[in-house]
């Protein structure tokens, strides 16, 4: 009883205690990915980072709580042994060479099959969560077409190298069972058949070497638990790499933006409002991230400040740009959590007044629950018109000197732009902040004073 007690309470709290702690390696992860180089993020596939901060992370809090089995394993078959000794050399020697075999065929074992076959779970569990993320992203033009048979057909064909590798370590897991209870019993029937010692010793005997062998396939299965935790460690360092400590230095003291387009300077310094024209294609778009630190490959000279956009720190041009991109990206929450990405501590009458500006009050109003209502994965709740209000938003919460709008009105009808613009040139007005816009709209071009010229060719 006191035995099992104790593995329980032992299970117990170590399990919690690697919950808490991994969990802040989750977030530790997330943050590195935060912290990394957009066009080095950005590259990752949400289904592979899922399943690196999803399956890697619990294969390190399996290799963690086996970890802690093994100095109470020591103990334990130290002890036993003493008890074999009571039985005789035959007990002792029986008990060590079936302890030997098990943690022979459980390495064997665990480098020529286990091995090869969580590489290949990896690859398949990341490849299949690919599949689904891509798969969703067409959620309505499947079911518009039709094509449920077919969706379905690849995702089998994705589930098949999984079910083929984790087929794989099941056969090597009950390889490893059979030898084990195998020499198990080997040992018990060498120790009751030689020893010399006294009927009790020798059921004491072979009630202890019982309890130990359980203990050597723990141990043995913690070796083979090495190689999986060994692939998951070198999968997490791979996409989650160490960064270095943010470069020194914030925003520069007249944040001027520069730009050399064929020759010609152009000054952008905070309060003017600029147009950036230009043919579709030409790069206005990718100056936007540029400025912002999404990607450092604007064909332009790009200066921020007397320096080059490249060589400032990320967190120094984030400070300086807020940007409500073509392409609103949402996380899967409610509005206000949308909303206060924007910026630590923003309250519930600033989220409202930012949704007045952007025309979206009146449907947040009319959204069960207002802004707690639950948006979906990419604010899926919300029309594309929607999410870019929205975003604009969030944006506009951010109260950096420049704000960023790509194609802000894109999709409005007339009279929803109309109201849009007054109320931007409102909170222009009010704010004092400046203006980079892309927009190929006519009505939204009021908003700005003068227009820069992106070249088509060099884009």
């Amino acid at each position: 009883i006191l035995r099992t007690l104790s593995r329980y309470g032992e299970r117990l709290f170590s399990h919690q205690a690697m919950l808490f702690a991994l969990a802040e390696v989750r977030a530790a992860l997330f943050a590195r990915l935060i912290a990394a180089p957009p066009a080095t993020a950005l590259l990752h596939n949400r289904g592979d980072v899922a399943a690196r901060l999803g399956g890697d992370v619990e294969t390190l809090e399996e290799a963690l709580l086996r970890t802690t089995l093994v100095p109470s394993g020591i103990a334990t078959l130290a002890g036993t042994m003493l008890l074999m000794a009571l039985a005789g050399w035959v007990a002792a020697a029986a008990l060590l060479l079936a302890a030997a075999a098990s943690f022979a065929v459980a390495r064997r074992i665990g480098r020529d099959r286990i091995a090869p076959a969580l590489d290949a779970e990896s690859a398949a569990l990341g490849a299949l969560k690919r599949c689904y993320v891509e798969l969703a992203a067409g959620g309505d033009d499947i079911a518009v077409y039709g094509l449920a048979a077919e969706v379905r057909a690849a995702i089998a064909a994705a589930e098949a190298p999984l079910h083929r590798a984790r087929a794989v370590m099941a056969d090597a897991d009950t390889i490893l069972s059979i030898v084990h209870w195998g020499l198990t019993g080997a040992a018990v029937a060498a120790i009751v058949a030689l020893s010399p010692a006294s009927a009790p010793v020798i059921a004491l005997a072979a009630l202890a070497a019982t309890a130990a062998m359980e203990i050597v396939g723990n141990l043995a299965r913690l070796d083979v638990q090495r190689w999986k935790s060994r692939g998951a460690r070198a999968r997490l360092d791979s996409m989650f790499p160490a960064v270095a400590a943010p470069e020194s230095g914030g925003a520069p003291a007249q944040p001027i933006v520069e730009l050399a387009i064929a020759g010609a300077p152009h000054r952008i310094v905070p309060g003017d409002h600029v147009l950036l024209a230009g043919r579709s294609g030409s790069g206005k778009t990718r100056l936007l991230e540029t400025l912002t630190g999404l990607r450092d490959d604007a064909p332009e000279d790009v200066r921020i400040g007397g320096l080059r956009a490249a060589a400032l720190p990320l967190a120094a041009r984030r400070a300086l740009f807020a940007l409500a991109a073509q392409d609103a990206a949402m996380i899967a929450g409610s509005v206000a959590d949308n909303l206060s990405l924007a910026r630590p501590g923003v309250t519930r009458d600033e989220m409202q007044a930012a949704l007045v500006v952007a025309c979206l009050d009146d449907v947040v109003a009319q959204l069960p629950g207002g802004l707690d209502c639950w948006l979906g994965d990419d604010g899926a709740r919300l029309s594309g018109g929607q999410r870019k209000r929205l975003s604009l938003a969030r944006a506009l919460l951010a109260r950096r000197p420049f704000l960023l709008l790509d194609e802000a009105s894109e999709g409005l009808d007339g009279a929803t732009e109309a109201r849009l613009i007054a109320r931007l040139a409102d909170w222009f007005a009010e704010t004092g902040s400046g203006l980079i816009l892309v927009s190929h709209r006519p009505a939204m071009r009021v908003l700005a004073t003068r227009q820069v010229e992106i070249d088509g060719d060099r884009g």
